[in-house]
């Protein structure tokens, strides 16, 4: 082997390794060639050039431009050279920089440019992946890994599609335009490429015009669109050439319509965006090339080089076409403006605008999203600044729905599949400062939206409106095959998969995680903090880092880790003294207070109590407080907007790190200041004040402080307590605030409450009141809770003031005309009634989790500035404390429950069928929550209420299923209190259970031959309720730490509340089959792991009763609120009644659980259930019910000794209209069954005529029927059922005359002719003369006496004479 150079070998250790290289003959790697002269114009270069040059083969012509160049300039500058006859005006044009000449400079890339090795490489990799092949940016000077800019592909760009090129003629040209005939064999190439042509010519004449199409619509869709695009060119080039005739022009709109009907698919890709346009014109004509006489300019001689005309590129001076008057159905590229608005493509724009340039439609206005991407890396400063910032305003608008109606797809998820994320994060590196901004922009226009954080700012008032979910996208569980199989020990864990991904995979699946790992947040540190950019571009910054804290928890831990970046944010944002700016628009943000940077802390601190802890201990944001809220607004130095905006920020931060009992020494040395801010909330507001709002937010920020605080001041005695007790154990340390401090504040809130009571009839001051109003309930709920559990409380003059507050706030609120008025649009506003209002928008995208807030800050909904909810929430809440406190108060407030619109709106959320997980759901659970605890205090004492108890039980029940993650203790609470109530069951006390006994029909006891009926098993499960509840909550225990958490929170438990940060957002606390929960947990704890062969005795303790009580729980939700379970299917509930006979071997056999699952069999096998079951989409947890069944059979098989019970389950699949795979199992793997299946068809459940009906067409089961029958295995003592069924279909298959397939039509006369000739005289003739199932009949069907002459007939031309001769004989 030859070894390479080193630099220590001498000149004779070359020369002895370039004689041993000469010797072995191994062919050389570089060839040295000689290249021609270009100046002597030598074409074989033998004597014009003697110079070497080296080729290596695969390099490219050029180096790859990775990185965009500055321009070069010219040290020759100042002696340019200038004509004498040239214009000045048209040098000024040269010089221009108008933003119309800014983008006359765009430089398009040549269709055909050959691409660098980088982008070659990525490429390939993307084709190896399966995933069409993207274009690839220019790299960054970042150090970011993974794949770099993705440019808009042909599949990936947003279409609105061109009318296509008439490829038709190509049929009628005098000679091929793409074949050349280079690279054929033999001396005349030119005769071997006619001969081609005159073959193809001769193929197409011989076809038909509609296998012409069909042929070029199967081309279409298999060549690449590239290509496809290039043979459209070539040709429009020749029609450039010659000018069409005018008498085809008819011919030729024909064409182009057959073809635009043929080329463009109706399933095009759905990743596209699509506008819709209306009827197409006709095209303009083509214009001839441009001549020498034609030019605005006539070459001189003197010119160098402009000797040649090329009309190609002169093409670009002619006047632009003007653009279509009339529009088309089909889709068309989308065009924006640099505002990001949508261009109509028939609007005529002026050129002065900008909009114009020499892409593929110079005559149409504006940049699709695959120019502006070009647009982004160009080596002009000012095009790339411009195209990003045109970008943010398009995902500004997109977001914001505004493209909704008019173009299809959307705009956010092509951008990102284009490789937008990469574009920003390169950009974000760019050493110029606009580039950087703009991409700043950008970047907060994809993560942030404005309405989002408009909404979670509204409802942070609200009762427990501090707490929000956490953005995170849903978690997809990906199978790792590399895995499988693998012990537990030697699996990867899920940060070992985490970190083998690369950048653009963990960006595609996680958004906010793909910037973290791509190191944003260390470049955003270094904009704050050496750039210094303008005030728009810190407030971008901010609000990208609000977003990135709002993703979750550790995502708040990186932005808090981040070197640098919090101090830079503490000292630069938010410092603790500052002087006044010299202009109200202040040209820097540095030095001064910021909103967004205190709101940014605020929302750190929602995140957990430690992240609080930091920012106010380490990163001084307790001194930030005191210097913010110490002066009033209008002292702190700043704009009124501005000021109030910090004020506000300063109050919310401060009330969340009360909510974990912490800050809480602030108010004591801040008390008066405290007093002195509510004090003047009786002033009256002026609605013409453009500062209202803030200073609304602002008192509304405070009344949350006190609020928390309240509850903070109620724990001191509990801890105190347990402080002493603790004997050294851990245990929270008591809060610096007592009750003490806290109890001044009541009666000044009383005040204002009474005066927002009084102002509520003036019209001016009505809403600003209503917005104050909720504040003050909450408050006033929040302290007397906590007053009740202190050692100084006086229950007489408690009992006194709350009925004072009852009659003179209260009641007067509850009867006032506003109230009223809210309560009526309870429904319209709910987001349970109206689950549309809460839809993910089409911008939508599973990476980028949202509120889908668009539109609600301004419109109507549960968020909405005139939303009903936060006042009749509020007011719930302070009720439900008071009578909690004082019962005999509670009759006072029936008439709430009694409206007939709250009533209204509580049968609409029955009915409902809410799919979604939405945040804003958690607010309408709390108020459906407390509406039913007032109903639990009612309906005992209250007779009119009682009337509705049915309602309220049945909102109860649907609402279970529907309370999100945080929200456990409400779902213990209802359980505890009100849906195993008997109160809420009235059907079980005026005679409910006769009358289902007289409604249903009896079912049928196999033991013993009376019938049981459902009265009684109903009569018993009433008087068992208290059992079941008690069961179902011991099956629930493993909820214990969630409502633990969720108990702390809704209560105020402040030192015992670690974050304010809800649990993922994934789906509900409990799943909606809850009642069939302890049937699951028996089986998955010994039916699954021992085979079901366990014996009663060998289950854990109390099975049976748990079992016992499960199922009277369901039976008499069956029978009394079938409503209630209507989001469990027939088949999902088939299948969890399955358990009971595969936990144990004789579970089933228990007469209990016998009785009760023979009852709810009966219920499930009405009329209405079988008509919804479906066994053939699986049921919830299960890959199929196909497995589910032969479990259920092997079963059987094994334990049932021929339980008619179990056998009924065993029938129910086998029905006609179900999969062919379970009756397949049944006779095919089990058929040992049968002598044991020994229902009768009194005992069937089922009609009869679903199993006979319609007849099989399975020939194998049809054979799998005659070999169980003639065998034996099948016989009418032993399986009644399935040997009619049996019969039915055979006899049916053998005597049908109906026109089938050969194989079919054997296979008939074949059962018949060995029907025919069978020895068993009675299966013979039950086969031969069955004629219809008749459940009365001693046999179970009814027979001819002797054959039809149809089938007489058909019987004798399958057997032949003979064979009839012979049965004569016999």
């Amino acid at each position: 082997m030859i070894r390479r150079p080193k630099p220590t070998d001498s000149e004779a250790d070359l020369l002895q390794e370039q004689e041993r290289f000469l010797a072995s003959g191994t062919p050389s790697t570089v060839n040295v060639v000689r290249r021609p002269d270009k100046r002597s114009g030598d074409s074989k270069g033998a004597q014009g050039d003697q110079r070497d040059v080296v080729t290596i083969q695969d390099l490219p012509d050029e180096l790859p431009t990775l990185t965009p160049a500055p321009p070069k300039k010219s040290r020759l500058k100042v002696d340019r050279v200038r004509f004498e006859d040239e214009d000045p005006e048209e040098r000024l044009d040269r010089h221009d920089t108008h933003i119309s000449a800014v983008l006359s400079k765009i430089i398009v890339p040549a269709a055909g440019e050959k691409r660098s090795i980088f982008a070659r490489q990525i490429a390939a990799q993307r084709i190896k992946e399966g995933n069409t092949p993207l274009y690839f940016a220019p790299a960054s000077r970042g150090q970011t890994s993974g794949p770099k800019v993705l440019n808009l592909s042909p599949e990936s760009t947003m279409e609105m599609d061109q009318p296509p090129s008439r490829l038709d003629r190509f049929s009628a040209m005098a000679g091929p335009r793409l074949v050349s005939g280079q690279g054929l064999g033999g001396s005349d190439s030119t005769v071997e490429m006619l001969k081609i042509q005159q073959e193809n010519q001769a193929k197409l004449q011989a076809m038909s015009k509609g296998e012409i199409l069909e042929e070029q619509k199967r081309l279409l869709g298999q060549l690449d669109p590239r290509l496809v695009d290039f043979v459209r060119s070539r040709k429009a080039q020749g029609a450039l050439a010659s000018a069409p005739q005018p008498s085809n022009s008819q011919d030729e709109r024909r064409r182009e319509q057959r073809l635009q009907e043929t080329v463009m698919m109706p399933d095009q890709n759905p990743r596209e965006v699509e506008m819709e346009r209306e009827e197409d014109e006709d095209e303009p004509t083509p214009q001839p090339p441009m001549k020498e006489e034609d030019l605005p300019v006539k070459p001189q001689k003197e010119w160098v080089h402009m000797d040649k005309l090329e009309p190609e590129k002169l093409e670009w001076i002619r006047d632009l076409p003007a653009p279509r008057r009339k529009g088309t159905k089909q889709a068309m590229q989308a065009r924006f403006d640099f505002a990001g608005t949508l261009i109509p493509p028939t609007e005529d724009l002026p050129t002065h605008l900008g909009l114009h340039h020499h892409g593929e439609e110079p005559e149409l206005a504006g940049y699709s999203l695959q120019e502006l991407f070009l647009l982004s890396r160009s080596q002009v400063i000012q095009q790339r600044s411009l195209a990003l910032n045109t970008l943010a305003h398009i995902l500004t608008k997109a977001r914001a729905g505004e493209f909704a109606a008019a173009l299809r797809g959307s705009v956010v998820s092509t951008l990102l599949d284009a490789g937008l994320l990469f574009l920003l994060r390169f950009s974000l590196d760019d050493n110029v400062e606009g580039v950087m901004s703009a991409a700043v922009h950008a970047l907060r226009a994809l993560l942030v939206s404005s309405d989002d954080e408009d909404c979670l700012d509204s409802t942070l008032s609200w009762f427990r409106g501090l707490a929000s979910f956490p953005l995170l996208p849903t978690a997809q569980e990906e199978e790792d095959e590399e895995d499988e199989g693998l012990p537990e020990v030697m699996r990867e864990t899920a940060q070992e998969k985490e970190e083998k991904k690369t950048d653009h995979d963990v960006a595609r699946n996680d958004v906010v995680k793909g910037l973290l790992r791509m190191k944003l947040l260390p470049r955003l540190r270094y904009i704050l903090e050496v750039i210094r950019p303008s005030p728009r571009v810190v407030q971008d910054v901010l609000g990208v880092l609000i977003r990135i804290a709002r993703h979750s928890s550790s995502a708040a831990t990186q932005v808090l880790d981040c070197p640098r970046l919090m101090e830079t944010v503490m000292s630069e944002f938010l410092p603790c003294s500052w002087t006044v700016p010299a202009s109200p628009t202040p040209q820097s943000a540095y030095g001064l207070p910021v909103a967004n940077a205190m709101k940014l802390l605020r929302v750190l601190a929602t995140t957990g109590r430690h992240a609080c802890a930091r920012l106010l201990n380490s990163l001084g944001a307790r001194e930030r407080l005191s210097r913010v809220l110490a002066p009033e607004p209008s002292e702190l130095l700043l704009e009124p907007e501005e000021a109030l905006r910090v004020s506000t920020e300063a109050y919310r931060l401060w009330a969340v790190a009360a909510s974990y009992g912490q800050a809480c020494n602030l108010y004591t040395d801040l008390y008066p200041i405290l007093v002195r801010v509510l004090q003047s909330a009786h002033r009256p507001w002026r609605p013409s004040d453009p500062l209202l709002p803030l200073e609304l937010h602002r008192l509304q920020a405070l009344l949350t402080l006190l609020t928390h605080v309240t509850h903070t001041a109620g724990c001191h005695q509990e801890l105190q307590a347990g402080l002493v007790s603790s004997q050294g154990a851990e245990c929270p340390p008591p809060p610096p605030v007592t009750w003490g401090h806290v109890t001044g504040l009541q009666p000044t809130v009383l005040g204002l409450l009474k005066g927002c009571v009084r102002t509520l009839g003036e019209p001016v001051q009505r809403e600003s009141t209503l917005r104050l109003v909720p504040a003050y309930l909450v408050y006033m709920g929040a302290f007397y809770s906590q007053l009740s559990i202190q050692s100084s409380f006086n229950p007489v003059e408690c009992l006194q003031e709350l009925e004072m507050l009852t009659s003179e706030v209260l009641l007067p609120l509850l009867s006032h005309e506003a109230v009223h008025s809210l309560i009526n649009n309870l429904k319209c506003s709910s987001a349970v009634c109206n689950p549309q209002s809460c839809c993910p928008g089409p911008e939508t995208i599973p990476s980028l989790p949202g509120l889908h807030c668009a539109g609600w800050t301004s419109a109507g909904g549960l968020p909405g500035p005139n939303s009903p909810f936060p006042l009749i929430t509020s007011l719930c809440y302070l009720l439900d404390t008071l009578t909690s406190i004082h019962r005999g108060l509670v009759r006072k407030f029936s008439s709430l429950l009694l409206f007939e619109a709250v009533l209204g709106y509580l049968r609409g959320c029955g009915q409902a069928k809410p799919t979604l997980s939405h945040w804003v759901l958690r607010h309408e659970h709390h108020l459906l929550y407390l509406l039913l605890r007032l109903a639990c205090r009612l309906v005992p004492t209250d007779p009119e209420v009682a009337k509705h108890a049915a309602l309220f039980h049945h909102v109860s029940l649907v609402m279970l299923p529907w309370l999100l993650p945080g929200s456990e203790y409400l779902a213990h609470e209802l359980m505890a209190t009100m849906v195993f109530n008997k109160d809420f069951i009235p059907e079980g006390q005026i005679g409910g259970p006769e009358a289902a006994e007289m409604s249903e029909l009896r079912l049928q006891e196999c033991s013993a031959p009376p019938l049981q009926t459902l009265g009684p098993l109903l009569r018993e499960a009433c008087v068992q309720l208290p059992s079941v509840r008690g069961c179902y909550l011991s099956h629930l225990a493993h909820m214990e730490p969630s409502v633990l958490s969720s108990r702390d929170f809704h209560l105020g438990r402040t030192p015992w509340l670690n974050t304010q940060l809800l649990p993922e957002l994934s789906g509900p606390s409990l799943p909606s089959d809850w009642p069939f929960l302890p049937l699951v947990s028996l089986y998955e704890q010994a039916g699954a792991p021992d085979g079901g062969g366990l014996q009663v005795e060998s289950l854990p303790a109390g099975a049976v009763q748990s079992v016992t009580h499960c199922l009277q729980w369901l039976l008499l939700l069956e029978v009394w609120r079938e409503d209630a379970l209507r989001v469990v299917l027939p088949v999902a509930k088939l299948a969890r009644l399955a358990c009971i006979f595969l936990c144990s071997s004789d579970l089933f056999m228990e007469r209990p659980v016998q009785r009760l699952t023979w009852a709810l069999f009966r219920l499930l096998t009405r009329p209405s259930q079988l008509e919804a079951l479906d066994l053939n989409s699986p049921p919830t947890g299960l890959a199929s019910f196909n497995d589910l069944y032969s479990a259920l059979v092997g079963q059987f098989e094994a334990v049932s000794f021929g339980d008619p019970l179990f056998g009924c389950v065993i029938l129910l699949p086998l029905q006609r209209r179900f999969s062919v795979t379970m009756r397949l199992t049944l006779f095919g793997e089990h058929v040992g069954l049968l002598r044991s299946l020994g229902v009768t068809l009194e005992q069937l459940a089922v009609p009869m005529e679903r199993f006979t009906s319609p007849p099989e067409d399975s020939l194998p089961l049809l054979r799998l029927y005659f070999r169980a029958l003639v065998t034996g295995t099948l016989r009418l003592c032993w399986c009644p059922v399935l040997y009619v069924v049996a019969l039915s279909h055979l006899n049916t298959f053998i005597f049908s005359q109906d026109a089938a397939s050969q194989q079919v039509e054997t296979a008939r006369r074949s059962l018949l002719r060995k029907t025919h000739y069978l020895t068993d005289e009675v299966l013979r003739s039950h086969l031969l003369l069955f004629r219809l199932p008749q459940k009365d009949a001693e046999l179970g069907f009814n027979t001819y006496d002797q054959l039809p002459p149809i089938r007489q007939r058909r019987l004798e031309s399958v057997l032949g004479t003979q064979g009839m001769s012979d049965s004569k004989g016999e």
